[in-house]
């Protein structure tokens, strides 16, 4: 059993540091039923997750499976001071509404994936702001400036005279010590985060807590492009809360080569199953698009339910395979005449005119599912089906 478990914690992981400690803390509960604690923390800097934020859930929840209690530690102190973690700029502090709305936001999607009677959720104001003055002076003499800049991103933020504020410095030694009051086994986290993750075992150390924590480091996973990192800003991502029809759609829209990757770090399939998929797509036994229609069921079925799972997957065939309109189409109007651009940003589904443009350009865009050439096109009165791509559809009325 501990050599199942292994396999299971070591997969899809970029790095572990100490896993002789992993291995002794499985080793306690398969044969003595001892518990040990998993920390995550996140900082409700945002309201919504996407799925590169569950890789480290899933592996929260692959913990759980195999003893440990996970500390969901959500930092409503250290978010005040924002994670300068590859930033090139210091970060908005957040109000303590917008924090709020956010926690209640994470916990209710976190809580899709892990389960709620092994999870022990947090709050790091609870003993940060206990630490007061003295604490925090003692806690800020356990690391030199010179070791701070030796950090890529505030290193590149001095050579360019960048401002890096002095709270900033202080957000990885808060972070450690979260693991100090907490006495963590294990942290886990992406693998920018690593000097953070470091500071733990450091600190934990410094305060004499009589353990230092394993550290657990995941990849970033790849957005809907493959090639960077999944992002909201850059628009490729898979959000939590998406509707079942766009999950689904944006999961079929992924390459065959990231295929496996969303299958290695966000399948609840076992190493053997994704293996047997494997086999069967490379003798040419299972077809790539059922295999990925596999993943997009199981992906959209964790965060709506397996009848909104397959609705999505009847319509989407539908609409692609059968080249049919979508049954439920946004419907918008609008006085006097309208340029095409200017319809398609007013309909909610291009983000600007000159992404309209572009898409009218490449052949992007239909009206009446016909594709249009003309960027310049005004619509007159009448009534339109717009589209964008394969999934964007709506209707307008021009009175």
């Amino acid at each position: 059993m501990i050599e199942e478990a292994l396999r299971e914690i070591n997969r899809g992981t970029a790095e572990i540091i100490d896993i002789e400690r992993i291995e002794k803390l499985l080793k306690a509960y398969f044969e003595e039923g001892k518990n040990y604690t998993v920390k995550a923390g996140f900082d409700p800097t945002a309201p919504d997750l996407h799925l590169g934020h569950t890789v480290l859930l899933q592996k929260l929840a692959t913990f759980q499976k195999f003893g440990a209690r996970v500390q969901f530690l959500i930092g409503d102190f250290t978010a005040t001071i924002g994670d300068p973690t590859g930033k090139s700029a210091t970060r908005k502090v957040l109000t303590p509404d917008d924090i709020a709305k956010n926690i209640e936001s994470y916990t209710s999607q976190a809580f899709k994936i892990l389960d709620e009677s092994k999870t022990d959720i947090v709050y790091n104001k609870e003993w940060l702001d206990a630490l007061g003055s003295v604490g925090m002076l003692q806690l800020a003499s356990n690391l030199t400036v010179a070791r701070m800049l030796e950090r890529d991103d505030f290193s590149k933020r001095y050579a360019s005279q960048t401002p890096i504020a002095v709270s900033e410095f202080m957000y990885p030694l808060l972070q450690g010590y979260d693991s100090v009051h907490l006495k963590s086994d294990i942290e886990i986290g992406g693998t920018d985060q690593k000097f953070n993750l470091l500071m733990g075992r450091q600190l934990q150390k410094s305060y004499e807590i009589k353990k230092q924590q394993a550290v657990l480091m995941m990849p970033i996973l790849e957005g809907l492009d493959g090639v960077q990192k999944m992002s909201k800003s850059l628009g490729n991502y898979i959000g939590v809360t998406d509707t079942p029809n766009d999950m689904f759609g944006k999961v079929l829209s992924i390459s065959d080569d990231l295929m496996w990757r969303f299958y290695e770090l966000l399948s609840t399939k076992t190493l053997d199953e994704i293996a047997e998929l494997k086999v069967g797509v490379n003798d040419g036994s299972l077809h790539p698009k059922k295999v990925k229609e596999a993943l997009a069921l199981e992906i959209t079925t964790r965060f709506h339910s397996e009848t909104e799972a397959n609705n999505a997957k009847e319509e989407f065939d539908k609409v692609h395979s059968k080249s049919q309109v979508p049954t439920d189409i946004p419907e918008f109007s609008c006085e006097g005449e309208v340029w095409i651009a200017k319809a398609l940003l007013d309909c909610n589904i291009e983000p600007s005119t000159s992404q309209a443009r572009r898409d009218i350009k490449q052949g992007g865009v239909k009206i009446n599912q016909e594709k249009v050439s003309d960027e310049k096109l005004v619509l007159t009165t009448g009534e339109y089906l717009l589209q964008v791509g394969k999934r964007k559809f709506a209707k307008l009325k021009v009175n």
